[in-house]
């Protein structure tokens, strides 16, 4: 199996008069893992249907290596997809599941239960090919879908939310799982979802929409530490946000003014002195003040300690205003109360022009 790469160049897509994705042009590179990550309602899905050829496009056309998919149903693009329900047949054996493909496809029976035991094999399911999807644990299920839509031999892997219904656990087995099946067959794999941890875990790119617009395409470490829009900041991962007014800028660097005083960040989007703008700077990047200099610090009262096991989160409020500080586990601060002083460095924040965020 060979990935292939996938353009969406200009796309719309209008249902009557609600405009489900705005004007976008995407690159999905052959043989990547590339999620589509949003919130609920936000046209991810509705890109995923696009590719699959289950909707077109009202403008622009989708194109799959060098061919055009305009016209092109389901059934006849290079394309598999996987189910939020993985839709099994549960008479079937798991692997007549897998081979259902390749029989509507006329190959004989011979051929396709060989093929449909290799396919279990590859996704570790050795030993349960002549069981029934009812005797497996939604883990497994999740397995065999994959390998039946491996068994068409796509050259890229729809995948909308397959993980939601599993609990954290297998939820997290099944990442490392995925990751490494795709990486076995080289197909390229779009994967859908609005869980961040996910998307970031599993994927090489990342691209983020909101109400029907990419707001950003990158790596996930450019997604997570460098993010161009408000929305992405804090839709991905934790972040603590001040908002002010610049009082002080010059190409690098921007001084606003917030509830917690005059505080530094580097100037990402070019503001000049009076534009209204926020400060973003992610909870692992802060800190309690304790004879380390930092380039903000301020005082703040101390409300709770959360623990996560290996980490703890420390929840300060300076006024109406919440500030997080977040850090390892070392048996510190169990009996911090009332006023402490915390802060950061103005190279681990970033200012951006006031924008839309994610709503706590």
């Amino acid at each position: 199996m060979r990935g292939k790469d996938v353009r969406l160049e200009n796309v719309v897509m209008r249902f009557d008069d609600f405009t489900a994705v705005e004007r976008s042009s995407l690159t999905i590179n052959a043989g990547e893992f590339f999620s589509i990550l949003g919130p609920s309602g936000c046209g991810k899905t509705t890109i995923l249907r696009m590719i699959s050829g289950f909707i077109e496009p009202t403008e622009g056309d989708v194109f799959i290596g060098s061919e055009s998919m305009r016209g092109l149903g389901p059934a006849k693009r290079p394309t598999a997809l996987i189910f939020q329900n993985l839709a099994l047949f549960p008479l079937m054996t798991n692997w007549e599941n897998v081979a259902f493909g390749l029989e509507a496809r006329g190959v004989d029976k011979k051929t396709r239960r060989n093929r449909a035991f290799e396919l279990l094999a590859l996704v570790g399911l050795q030993g349960h090919e002549v069981k029934t999807p009812n005797e497996l644990s939604g883990g497994q299920k999740q397995r065999v879908a994959i390998a039946r839509a491996l068994a068409v031999e796509p050259a890229v892997l729809l995948l909308d939310e397959p993980l939601s219904a599993l609990d954290l656990k297998l939820r997290q087995y099944m990442r490392a799982e995925l990751k490494e099946i795709q990486r076995k067959t080289g197909v390229t794999f779009v994967f859908i979802t609005h869980d961040q941890g996910e998307a970031l875990t599993m994927s090489d790119r990342i691209a983020v929409m909101k109400a029907g617009v990419v707001e950003q395409v990158d790596t996930v470490d450019n997604i997570y530490n460098t993010p161009l829009t408000p929305f992405v900041a804090t839709f991905v991962g934790e972040n603590n946000v001040m908002e002010g007014r610049v009082s002080q800028a010059d190409q690098d660097f921007a001084v606003i003014d917030t509830p917690y005083g005059a505080l530094r960040g580097l100037n990402q989007d070019s503001l000049a002195v009076g534009e209204s703008a926020m400060l973003f700077v992610r909870p692992e990047r802060t800190g309690l003040v304790n004879g380390v200099a930092l380039d903000n610090a301020f005082d703040a009262t101390f409300e709770r300690r959360d623990l996560e096991g290996a980490y703890v989160n420390l929840f300060f409020r300076s006024g109406e205003a919440r500030f997080i500080v977040h850090e390892a586990n070392l048996g510190r601060h169990n009996d911090l109360q009332g006023l402490a002083k915390v802060g950061f460095n103005a190279d681990d924040a970033v200012v951006m022009r006031a924008g839309d965020v994610v709503d706590e």
